[in-house]
């Protein structure tokens, strides 16, 4: 038995090619093999292709099948049931498409051809055997061929295309069937996915490559998404798009494209979809929409690749030494900026290299004195930005030059090194994005990234980053916004922390700044830093670009002023190195030196070296904190540096209150548990205090205690009060007072937290205990013992005991008291006995204590009732 088919979600290029497979194959059976676009289910209806004896999938039975005619389509994934028929060697297959073959196929006839459509192979089999469609089938062929090159406009079509319509038309195709079926209104559905494609339109800028990426969402199947993308890209004038949209179970895609360096068949056919390099689709079960489009960047930096040249590739800008500096001079500037070599300047040009390797051989020899002139290596050659990567390669590896000065107009503007051609070589260019100057990564486009800041940014904050960059142009400086605010704005987070650095003085920017616009600064002179304070109190930090340099593990680091490029080095993570230029002409520009959007997409968090957590340990708690809180994992490497810091003990070199701070800002989290336990995981909580251990009373507590915050907050009580201080009490449960006490000395816990944590707790202990005696005697306590018992704790450890609480009825009387007694007073005071005749002394504290006590159990209930109960219990104490 001999069947054609198609791809699933055929078209009218499927159903042309088939009914013209038909005239080759007159006794095989046409069978779709799945559904079909909603244009191609409308002709069904309205046409007499019915006639043409289109057979069900349920009235064919697969296994009698011994030749299979597949048209427009050459891949196994994409034939519905019938990939199991094509796996079997029983059966032969032809294949007749305008799509590279799947080699997995092995065809016993395969008739491909790069042109429009598939009925345009077919049209010149029938002109070479002198075969002519009736008048019905050239208007089907005409279809298929007419919509898959957009009635011959796209630039995929060829002059066989052309050739094939005429053939078409002189056999009688109708080309006003054609034009009514293939321009058909947009239905509300479609209307509504374009509009959605339109506002979730974004643009990659890959290797130098504008590709678009529309995505769009729908609970049912939308036709002619095909469509949809060539109206899309014509609107936008797209060169490259690629469209996802999720149906209800699954993800379709549609790939078009103008350019060569775009081929979106391979693109779509890592998903299992196919194509050619003009027009691509495909279908996706296994992954949700998000999964998709988050490999998008990676494949696309697989396919897209144009020519390399030093000015990618190049780092910038450049630390040098004069040749007038002393090898030991060489030396320290190596070791500081973490540098295997040096370019060598005299009168503002490129005279030589000096190497880490030279520099200490001289001064083993006691030259740590001599010129750096003396011993570079002057034997050197420089290259242009456009240099070509081959020349690159030839260079470093086949002369040995270990690193290759970068000049333009006979200045420096950047080095490679051989590590920089390694990595490039390695990934064949594929975690290299076009650099502008300054040699950043940008894997956003700036247009994209504008778009991103007016959608997540309050106006408001976006006009202040603009005027910043108003000023910084003013000033001659350059400026950056970088750190989380970046991060958390390619997350789509929200995070109004704006940090500023300026290459060049931080405070005298922030004091021009503050001449022209209304706000007030504090400054700190030391570390180069200030505050911009504005009228309805939002803050902006500036700072000068530095870098930080460690005289011994876990001390405080030395500072000077630096690049941008040093200054987002001295960052404690690669996410963290993000900036966005702001000056007038950069505006926008996103600076991606170490690869930080890479390690977004993939959710890791990496240091910038490997003696990260040596110099500050506090890195290992920050680490943590990033993690649990982004959803985000360490780098393999990462976490064994971090286990290494913690297994030699750097932590406990740390002052107290830095790791007092960090836990601090843990505790502070929306829900610090998993934070805690991964602390416990990595074996840190035994640097806090040898007796702490993650235990089931430790998570339990966290558990309650988030429940217990999250009732309290609903209160609305006004009461300010330290959420996280309740999480710090919870750490310490299984501990006793006098190992909390040592805790708190570890840690340099201020006086007022320790007596919290130290003092209260202890008497908390005690009114636990009392609460759980009264449940067991099933005897609830009074309100005014309820008052006396636990008016004196702050509200930290009222919570706290809420938390520890054994039983839901205790817990409520708690919440008595929070809701119903904390507040009540009696109306009269001293001032009232006093003026009612009442002598003064001790008793007075009696008798107001008797008073408050009849208030809480509700025996008074206004002003003149209070009296009445002074005169009746204390007629005594009155004057006479």
């Amino acid at each position: 038995m001999d069947v054609i088919t198609t791809h699933i979600n055929a078209d009218f290029d499927c159903l042309g090619a088939m009914i013209a497979a038909k005239k080759l194959y007159p006794d095989a059976a046409m069978v779709f093999p799945g559904a079909q676009e909603r244009n191609l289910r409308e002709f069904f209806l309205r046409s007499t292709v019915y006639a043409y004896d289109f057979k069900r999938i349920k009235d064919i039975d697969l296994d009698q099948v011994k030749r299979l005619i597949l048209v427009d389509v050459c891949q196994q994934e994409r034939i519905g049931p019938f990939d199991e028929v094509a796996a079997r060697d029983d059966v032969e297959i032809h294949v007749y498409d305008h799509h590279p073959v799947d080699s997995s196929l092995n065809p016993a006839l395969s008739v491909v051809e790069q042109v429009g459509a598939t009925v345009t192979v077919f049209s010149h089999i029938f002109m070479e055997k002198g075969i002519r469609p009736t008048p019905d089938e050239a208007t089907l062929m005409m279809l298929g061929l007419y919509e898959d090159t957009g009635s011959l406009l796209f630039n995929s079509t060829t002059e066989k295309d052309f050739a094939a319509a005429s053939f078409l038309l002189s056999s009688g195709g109708n080309l006003n069937t054609v034009a009514d079926f293939l321009t058909q209104e947009l239905t509300t559905d479609q209307v509504a996915l374009l509009h959605e494609l339109i506002q979730n339109h974004t643009v990659l800028n890959v290797n130098g490559i504008d590709v678009s990426i529309a995505h769009a969402s729908s609970e049912h199947f939308v036709g002619d998404l095909a469509v949809l993308t060539h109206k899309l890209k014509d609107m936008e004038n797209l060169d490259a798009l690629l469209v996802a949209a999720r149906m209800g179970d699954r993800i379709f895609l549609v790939g078009r494209s103008r350019i060569p360096e775009v081929h979106v068949g391979k693109i779509l056919g890592e998903f299992g979809g196919g194509g050619h390099s003009f027009a691509a689709s495909g279908t996706v079960r296994d992954l949700t929409l998000v999964q998709v489009l988050e490999r998008f960047p990676e494949i696309l930096k697989k396919h897209v690749n144009p020519q390399w040249q030093a000015r990618h590739l190049m780092s910038a800008p450049v630390k040098t030494v004069d040749g007038e500096s002393s090898i030991g001079e060489a030396r320290q500037v190596l070791t500081r900026y973490n540098l295997n070599a040096l370019p060598v300047i005299e009168n503002d040009r490129v005279v030589g290299v000096i190497s880490r390797q030279t520099a200490d051989k001289a001064a083993y020899h006691e030259l740590t004195e001599a010129p750096v002139r003396d011993y570079m290596n002057s034997d050197i050659e420089t290259v242009d930005p456009q240099t070509s990567v081959d020349k690159l390669q030839e260079m470093i590896v086949g002369f040995g030059q270990r690193i290759v000065p970068v000049v333009d107009k006979r200045k420096l503007v950047g080095v490679i090194t051989r590590t920089d051609l390694l990595r490039h070589l390695v990934t064949d260019g594929q975690d290299m994005s076009d650099l502008d100057e300054g040699s950043a990564q940008h894997s956003l486009k700036k247009r994209q990234l504008l778009k991103l800041m007016h959608d997540q940014l309050p106006q408001a904050v976006f006009e202040l980053l603009q005027t910043i960059g108003d000023c910084a142009k003013q000033e001659k400086v350059d400026v950056y916004v970088v750190g989380g605010f970046v991060r958390d704005l390619l997350l789509r987070k929200k995070n109004l922390d704006v940090d500023i650095v300026v290459e060049g003085d931080g405070i005298a920017f922030a004091k021009a700044f503050a001449k022209q616009h209304q706000c007030r600064i504090r400054s700190h002179q030391k570390f180069g830093t200030a505050v911009m304070i504005f009228p309805d109190g939002f803050k902006v930090d500036i700072a000068s670009t530095r870098i930080e340099y460690y005289i011994e593990p876990a001390a405080l680091p030395n500072i000077e002023h630096a690049s941008i490029k040093l200054d987002l080095y001295r960052r404690d993570f690669t996410i963290n190195t993000l900036a966005i230029a702001l000056n007038q002409e950069r505006f926008g520009d996103l600076i991606d030196f170490y690869q930080a959007q890479k390690d977004l997409r993939l959710g890791a968090i990496r240091v910038l070296h490997n003696l990260s957590f040596v110099e500050d340990p506090t890195r290992v708690f920050r680490a943590i904190r990033f993690e649990q809180r982004l959803g985000f994992r360490l780098g393999k490497h990462t976490e064994s540096l971090l286990r290494s810091a913690v297994r030699m003990g750097f932590i406990d070199k740390v002052a107290g209150p830095r790791v007092y701070n960090e836990l601090k800002i843990i505790f502070k989290e929306p829900d610090p548990t998993a934070s805690v336990q991964r602390m416990s995981e990595l074996e840190l909580l035994a640097y806090l205090h040898p007796k702490l251990k993650w235990s089931r009373t430790i998570e339990a507590g966290f558990g309650e205690a988030a429940k217990v915050i999250h009732w309290y907050d609903l209160l609305f009580t006004g009461v300010s009060y330290r959420p996280w201080l309740i999480y710090f009490y919870c750490l310490m449960a299984d501990l006793s007072l006098k190992e909390a006490r040592e805790l708190c000395q570890r840690l340099a816990v201020p006086p007022r937290v320790r007596k919290i944590v130290s003092d209260e707790r202890r008497l908390a202990h005690d009114i636990l205990r009392r609460l759980s005696r009264r449940k067991q005697k099933g005897q609830a306590p009074k309100n005014s013992e309820l008052y006396r018992w636990l008016a004196p704790f702050s509200t930290e450890t009222l919570l706290y005991i809420m938390v520890r609480c054994d039983n839901e009825e205790a817990r409520q009387w708690v919440s008595h008291f929070f809701t119903h007694l904390q507040q009540v007073s009696s109306s009269l005071d001293g001032n009232d006995l006093r003026r009612l005749g009442i002598g003064e002394g001790p008793h007075y504290k009696k008798i107001l204590d008797t008073l408050l006590d009849a208030r809480l159990n509700g025996r008074v209930a206004s002003r003149d009732e209070e009296i009445m109960l002074v005169k009746k219990r204390f007629s005594r104490f009155f004057d006479t």
